[in-house]
């Protein structure tokens, strides 16, 4: 009785880092981590450009520990979160060969949020301090 005690703990133990790994930007762009390597990027409604990569930037600098110059490689484009179900999220990590993601044969220049498409955290940073258009 007491190792199944002990065992429920344990397994209840490796879960709660990732929930404590949760993270919510200034623009309420929530961030979840999908497994040690893979996070998504959850913004409140559809979602923009900006807000995924802001979201990116935001958790990989101050979760992760990113350092400026390191890189943001998306995983897996927009599609329904994995985390939550809303159904507009992008899955980002600083870890492309580890997950297997490779870069897109379109040309040097790989901005977007396809599979492969990548930025530094501080490129990526940059679209936090972009100020809404409003007419």
């Amino acid at each position: 009785m007491k190792n199944t005690f002990m065992a429920a703990g344990l397994t209840a133990a490796l879960f709660v880092p990732l929930a404590a790994e949760a993270f919510t930007t200034s623009r309420g762009v929530r961030v979840n981590p999908v497994n040690e390597l893979i996070f998504e990027v959850i913004p409140k409604s559809s979602g923009t450009f900006d807000e995924f990569w802001c979201g990116a930037s935001e958790y990989a600098r101050r979760v992760k520990g990113a350092k400026w110059q390191d890189s943001i490689h998306v995983v897996q484009g927009r599609n329904t979160s994995v985390t939550t179900g809303r159904r507009s999220a992008v899955q980002f990590t600083l870890s492309p060969q580890q997950v297997g993601v490779s870069a897109p044969l379109q040309g040097w220049l790989s901005l977007g949020i396809k599979p492969g498409n990548s930025m530094s955290v501080q490129q990526a940073r940059s679209y936090c301090d972009q100020s809404p258009v409003r007419y």
